[in-house]
């Protein structure tokens, strides 16, 4: 579809609260933005969706042409996504789904909408099933915390509200890697062992992971840090150390993307020793993060007040 008659439909969609007539009229419709694998750029699609339980789900059908849509290649290049659908809005995980967990989630979308049938039928392409997982809750919280986070209401706040959802990435991480090496220990021949039905949720909770956890870094470490130590002089050495900590934690994101890579043919025990090494490496600098600054930015307002016109 051109680009002109997305951004119309864009248009009235946020200006009707996700409703929109012509050729989506009575669809189920969400705006989906990603960023540019290669341009690093906002890209906004009106795409439709399927709900199946508690999944939201696209589909890569691209009206069933031999090529992926951009969208794809984007999410695969950087998986955290805005969903826009009706009046909400919240960020999630894009997780293309594998092998049977792909095809029984198609059937449903073909249940659903009958019309991706036709569309894979015209092309040799599979078309991907993505799965939309909410990486927040509307608090900001992650959403295997309890719920029970206090509302944010200070820069310290803000700093937890992050450390948070990046703990829960971790933990997402060596559950998908236990189920992987579960459901491979409880294979039984004929034939080999399945590849890695998690691999996609691996990769991508990883990916989703380090690139949040560089854009934090890159943000104390060019805004957050120079302003801070401008009124605390004396806690230079902990403003060094953290950058120090910060080069140290790019490397051992480097290596657990290494490492996550390798699952297919991994020794179990290893890997599991591995990924739990260079985990407790991670949740280490959080923890000094929070020790160092929490008191510090306890009393920072955010978001911060509007300049007064």
């Amino acid at each position: 579809m051109p680009t002109s008659f997305n951004q119309s439909v864009i248009d009235e969609f946020r200006a009707n609260g996700g409703k929109v007539g012509g050729y989506f009229e009575g669809g189920d419709l969400l705006l989906l933005t990603t960023t540019g694998a290669k341009s690093g750029a906002e890209h906004t699609a009106p795409l439709g969706y399927v709900r199946h339980g508690d999944l939201l789900m696209i589909v890569g059908s691209n009206l069933g042409s031999d090529r992926h849509p951009d969208w794809y290649h984007n999410l695969l290049a950087h998986p955290l996504v805005r969903v826009e659908i009706g009046t909400e809005e919240f960020q999630a995980i894009a997780v293309p789904t594998e092998g049977e967990r792909r095809e029984r989630l198609f059937a449903q979308v073909v249940r659903a909408e009958p019309g991706y049938g036709e569309y894979q039928r015209n092309t040799s392409r599979v078309l991907p099933v993505v799965v939309l997982e909410p990486a927040v809750t509307s608090r900001g919280e992650d959403e295997n915390d309890g719920g029970d986070s206090a509302p944010v209401t200070n820069l310290a706040d803000k700093i937890m509200e992050v450390h948070r959802w990046l703990r829960g990435q971790l933990r997402h991480v060596r559950d998908e890697v236990d189920a992987h090496f579960a459901a491979r220990a409880a294979h039984r021949g004929p034939g080999e062992p399945p590849a890695p039905g998690l691999g996609f949720q691996i990769r991508q909770r990883c990916l989703a992971f380090c690139r949040s956890l560089e854009f934090h870094h890159v943000s104390e470490d060019s805004h957050l840090f120079p302003a801070m130590a401008e009124h605390h002089p004396h806690l230079g050495e902990v403003f060094e150390r953290l950058r120090t900590e910060h080069r140290t934690v790019a490397d051992v994101q480097g290596r657990l993307s290494a490492l996550l890579a390798d699952i297919a043919g991994a020794d179990p025990e290893g890997f599991r020793a591995e990924l739990e090494r260079m985990s407790t490496e991670l949740t280490a600098h959080l923890d000094y993060e929070e020790e160092a600054l929490l008191p510090l930015l306890s009393g920072i307002p955010f978001p911060p007040a509007r300049p007064a016109s």
